[in-house]
């Protein structure tokens, strides 16, 4: 079995092109048995940290009833994680409503420091957290190389949150992932991601902490269907790695909580079989 616990929709005012049908379509190819999804309309500013033009913002609301409606139309294959709008919403009461009524398919709280230009311990955030820890769902938060979305200010929050599990979405996209295997022995809540992280520096996670703190994530498909594969340039995808390499270098049982033990744990999908 494979859950991929980072995968989107949408984000076409950020220049990234995917939707509903090229997910569906590289599960089936890649064999892909569940996704959590977020949708990347909720995207708050650009590539280059501007805001992002009032006419093409969609509200963090709108979003998600998307999400849930493609969660929806594929019961058992979709999950939702809600991508939020701290900078130019913030939590609303539709929101927190729309959390509720669809707790049996809402696996995560999505933050975007990046696209959002705001770090996790924002005054502005921490709502989103709360709501997080009331409904009994993870935290996943990109992580890069910027002030904002460092894996420290993810850390940060973990410990304001002990009761939360926190997922580092790239573990220091841009980085050498260093400081964030680094932090992962210094929170029992933070766990890491897969996505565009080399397949030693999981290796070396699961060799320093064991097999129980990080978890199969890829960004499909942001390079489109083939995400898994190659990018759009043809270049091999390193999570072909992942899925021909890695269950040679690591044991049997090592690799199913990678691959899908520890999302089903974390996220708690006892119905995904």
């Amino acid at each position: 079995m494979i859950i991929d616990t980072h995968v989107h929709i949408g984000g076409e005012a950020m220049g990234f092109h995917m939707n509903e049908a090229i997910v569906m379509e590289a599960m089936e190819k890649y064999g892909i048995d569940f996704s959590i999804v977020s949708n990347a309309d909720a995207g708050e500013v650009d590539h280059k940290q501007k805001l992002i033009p009032q006419h093409l913002q969609i509200s963090q609301e709108d979003s998600l009833r998307r999400t849930i409606q493609f969660a929806r139309k594929y019961p058992g294959k979709i999950g939702v994680a809600p991508w939020v709008k701290p900078l130019t919403q913030g939590i609303t009461k539709e929101f927190e409503e729309m959390v509720y009524a669809n707790q049996d398919i809402i696996c995560a709280i999505k933050l975007h420091p990046y696209h959002s230009h705001i770090a996790p311990t924002d005054k502005s955030v921490l709502p989103y957290i709360e709501l997080a820890e009331k409904v009994n769902v993870p935290v996943v938060s990109h992580t890069g190389n910027s002030d904002d979305d460092a894996p420290e200010r993810l850390y940060e929050a973990a410990k304001l949150f002990p009761k939360v599990p926190f997922v580092m979405v790239h573990m220091g996209l841009g980085t050498d992932n260093k400081k964030a295997l680094e932090l992962l022995g210094k929170a029992d809540n933070l766990y890491g991601d897969t996505s565009w992280v080399p397949m030693q520096t999981t290796i070396e996670a699961i060799r320093t902490y064991g097999s129980k703190r990080i978890m199969f994530g890829s960004d499909m498909p942001i390079d489109g269907v083939d995400t898994y594969l190659h990018n759009p340039q043809g270049e091999r995808s390193l999570y072909q790695d992942y899925f021909y390499k890695l269950p040679k270098l690591i044991t049997p049982k090592e690799y199913d909580d990678l691959m899908f033990q520890n999302a089903m744990r974390v996220f708690k999908l006892d119905y995904v079989m």
